[in-house]
């Protein structure tokens, strides 16, 4: 029996651990920095309009990596001019923040 509740522990635990807590004040801070983003991507990371691609959930990193991209020019696409315009005026912290946001946004969390 013992056996049987030590397992059943290891097997859950790494479920415990999925979902890492969001740092209130981070999320904040990036919520408010992304205000301009959520006119195409919606306020919760989920665009109305078929051509803008949706933010939320998108991992951290790869939302910085693109951000990073379209200020290097590195991306194109017929709305590749548009995130020129806005990754040329983000500083590496503003796109740290407005990914953070993005990455942990869900439809709930937005509307607090």
């Amino acid at each position: 029996m013992w056996k049987q509740i030590c397992l059943m522990g290891l097997v859950m635990s790494p479920i415990s651990f999925a979902h890492a807590e969001v740092d209130s004040d981070k999320y904040n801070v990036g919520q408010k920095k992304a205000a301009v983003c959520m006119t195409c991507h919606g306020t919760e990371g989920i665009s109305n309009i078929d051509i803008y691609p949706n933010l939320q959930g998108q991992k951290q990193a790869y939302l910085v990596t693109t951000l990073k991209a379209y200020q290097r020019r590195q991306r194109s696409g017929g709305l590749a001019l548009v995130m020129y315009e806005q990754a040329d005026n983000l500083t590496e912290q503003d796109m740290q923040d407005i990914s953070y946001f993005f990455s942990n946004v869900t439809n709930e969390s937005a509307a607090h």
